[in-house]
């Protein structure tokens, strides 16, 4: 990319009136805890392996089309990471916005086989992007196109995270995406979009830290557009506090993006990782954050992290229905991390068979647990509410005691 080179580079962005507000210093944090400044030092230190998201808002100009100026200097930076000797898989957005450059298309088609089309075009352009700046410092761009089904079955999920260890041992940066050209939900992906998909790929990794670039400056405790709303530095939680900062007032519904990088925030950090939003438009920002200083908003994992198995279990492994627990079985998982017992249950929904990952919900609905059951939904609903030695008298058999055995289960809601 050395025609760019001589461009001027993307200012930070002064745009944005909530830049010079203070920061919220932190929510659901008690005053035992490390300062804010010493918790982000320790996680920045002891991440080794990390995740970066890019949004195509961050890679794309005004028009839609893809911003080769911003796509090299995010690269350089991501170059500097890795030289350090740090490993980073980038998860990035911007297909698209490549492919209506390259067509001269002043927006996006409404056809689904078109807009497909673009981004089969520009894919292909923005790998070259990264890989020529990474070319200049001896280092390669590996593309690694996903589906959601390569994360759904076990044998392929394990591929996957053998082949991303694989690219990373020979230095190369993985560069991420959802393959737009299969996927058939509009291009919102069958991931959802990429904040999850760059979640699933942390956890597959198991990178203690995943950094999320978006074209806004991180989570503010209200409305970003109002003064009076300020950035949050720090969540040691994320509960039904934080989770109003992207509510609406009058309907109760997530509003925006944030939303769905608070889902990816509630994934990483149940398995124990660590995740930052930041502004992908400020000048230097991955550099800033990996000195430790205080951007963006820096999402604490929740406990230890969990087994690979498990991580696959609860977070990337698709329910085929789902089990509904009364109060006392929803304690015993997940404060006991005991087994789901016939007892416990209330009801299905859907149907599954035996080995097939289902969602325990509470008596809410709330999915607070992911598991592989031992029954199947027809056999759960002759037996739910009965004790186990009832089973064999209801079914005239009784193979497992567990409708669920703990070693299936990964809880996905603490």
């Amino acid at each position: 990319m050395t025609a760019c080179a001589f461009l001027p580079p993307v200012p930070a962005p002064l745009h944005h009136p909530a830049l010079l507000r203070p920061l919220h210093p932190s929510a659901s944090v008690t005053d035992s805890q490390p300062s804010a400044a010493a918790q982000r030092q320790s996680v920045i230190a002891a991440s080794r392996t990390i995740v970066v998201k890019v949004g195509t808002r961050v890679l794309t100009q005004a028009d839609g089309g893809l911003n080769l100026t911003r796509v090299e200097q995010l690269a350089e930076e991501i170059q500097a990471i890795a030289a350090a000797g740090r490993r980073v898989v980038l998860v990035s957005s911007g297909a698209v916005g490549a492919g209506l450059g390259l067509l001269g298309l002043k927006s996006r088609p409404a056809d689904l086989a078109k807009l497909q089309a673009v981004a089969a075009v520009g894919q292909t352009h923005l790998i070259q992007a990264y890989d020529r700046t990474f070319a200049k410092h001896g280092r390669r761009a590996a593309q690694v196109l996903l589906t959601l089904e390569d994360v759904d079955d076990r044998v392929r999920y394990l591929n996957v995270r053998n082949t991303l260890n694989s690219i990373l041992e020979f230095g190369a940066i993985p560069v991420v995406n959802e393959n737009d050209t299969v996927s058939v939900d509009e291009l919102k992906t069958t991931f959802g979009d990429n904040d999850r998909l760059a979640a699933m790929v942390t956890n597959l990794i198991r990178a203690p830290l995943m950094i999320v670039l978006s074209d806004i400056e991180g989570l503010y405790d209200g409305d970003p557009a109002l003064k009076t709303s300020r950035l949050v530095s720090t969540i040691e939680r994320i509960d039904e506090q934080v989770l109003a900062y992207v509510r609406d007032r009058k309907t109760g519904l997530s509003k925006g993006g944030m939303a769905s990088k608070l889902e990816a925030a509630r994934i990483v950090t149940t398995a124990g990782e660590n995740m930052i939003i930041a502004s992908g438009r400020r000048t230097d920002v991955l550099t800033t954050l990996m000195a430790g200083e205080p951007i963006g908003t820096l999402f604490l994992a929740q406990g230890k992290g969990i087994s690979p198995f498990k991580r696959w279990l609860g977070f990337s492994a698709q329910v085929r229905g789902r089990i509904q627990v009364d109060a006392g079985a929803k304690q015993a998982i997940v404060e006991k991390n005991r087994s789901l017992l016939a007892a416990g249950i209330i009801g299905t929904q859907g149907e599954f068979q035996k080995g097939d990952a289902v969602a325990l919900c509470d008596s809410e609905g709330t999915v607070i647990a992911r598991g592989l059951t031992n029954y199947a939904s027809a056999d759960v609903e002759r037996i739910k509410g009965l004790k186990s030695e009832k089973i064999a008298q209801v079914l005239g058999r009784r193979p497992y005691e567990e409708v669920i055995h703990r070693d299936n289960l990964a809880i996905v809601q603490k």
